[in-house]
């Protein structure tokens, strides 16, 4: 995990937006970095999460989590790319479980970010150096679709789409136990972990979030879902089906640790995208096959035939 310090200062003179009583207490941040900052959950005012246009009150307490620096310069590597699709607006690359998105302290190298720079230079002037086009984030060992953007309006226009809800997400997750309803929605806001900082959890101060899922397949201890986060929280949908009771297999930090099914990362996939292409207007699926290491889990349960399959279970 990413290592934090965390900053606390009290407001003398009130009025001010949030974001702008941070840009002057933490200068050598960009507003957008202080704004991601408070939507990402890592500021709190008074203990309690709060918005960037939110106006300081005198006395008010302000906690700021910010991760540390990384070691390096953000470089280019030859890092093989898994492209799914690509034209000349934008690409969809299937990452793999275990790459870093973005650089961080103990990640400056092999990141995906690193990857990209190589093969698109031009990529370091779309959404600054450290993002290199990437319109969305997926966790270190979750894998799947992930789009980047080759230019600056390409970016903005993803970015819209994903801030008004219009890209339909869709991920495989294999969960601990036999979920029942078959369909359902998990409607649970979602912030920091008051004990834990670097966790999230469903909190009653978190934000609005919504999950969708869907049954696919069942086996005599676990079941394959279809998930559409509809709210883009941070670890939205693992700290969802955790709070359901049936966390993501292989999920060490919100699931169970001692289980030998994935030794390595979780069962976690963006299998599928849905969106609007931003210069064509074409409606656009893009799909990415699960990795071998997830189709052989699912081989070995189906094998020992431990529950009855679903008519129309998921592909991949």
């Amino acid at each position: 995990m990413t290592e934090e310090r965390q900053i606390r200062f009290t407001i003398d003179a009130g009025g001010e937006r949030l974001d702008r009583t941070l840009a002057a207490q933490l200068p050598d941040m960009s507003r957008a970095q202080l704004q991601r900052l408070v939507k990402d959950g890592a500021v709190t005012v008074n203990d309690r999460l709060s918005k960037p246009a939110y106006r300081v009150e005198p006395g008010d307490a302000i906690t700021v989590l910010l991760p540390e620096e990384p070691e390096a310069a953000v470089r280019p590597e030859p890092i093989p790319l898994s492209v799914v699709y690509e034209d000349d607006f934008l690409l969809a690359v299937d990452k793999p479980a275990g790459m870093v998105v973005h650089p961080a302290a103990g990640h400056t190298s092999g990141t995906l970010v690193n990857a990209l720079l190589a093969r698109y230079p031009s990529s370091a002037d779309v959404g600054g150096l450290e993002r290199a086009g990437i319109v969305h984030r997926l966790d270190k060992d979750t894998s799947g679709l992930l789009l980047v953007a080759k230019d600056a309006a390409t970016h903005d226009a993803l970015q819209r789409q994903f801030k008004r809800r219009q890209v339909q997400k869709t991920y495989l997750a294999l969960v601990e136990g036999r979920v029942s309803p078959r369909e359902g929605v998990i409607e649970a806001p979602v912030g920091r972990n008051r004990k834990e900082r670097k966790r999230m959890s469903v909190t009653r101060s978190g934000r609005p979030a919504l999950t969708r899922y869907r049954v696919t397949e069942t086996f005599r201890e676990h079941s394959l879902l279809e998930v559409q986060p509809h709210t883009g929280r941070t670890h939205q949908v693992r700290v969802h089906l955790n709070w359901l009771g049936h966390p993501v297999v292989g999920d060490r930090v919100y699931g169970w640790r001692n289980q030998p099914l994935l030794p390595e990362r979780h069962f976690l996939h963006a299998w599928m995208l849905c969106f609007t292409h931003p210069t064509s207007g074409e409606e656009m699926t893009l799909a990415a096959p699960l990795p071998p290491e997830l189709d052989r889990l699912l081989a070995q349960l189906r094998q020992g035939r431990p529950g009855k399959r679903s008519r129309d279970q998921a592909g991949g």
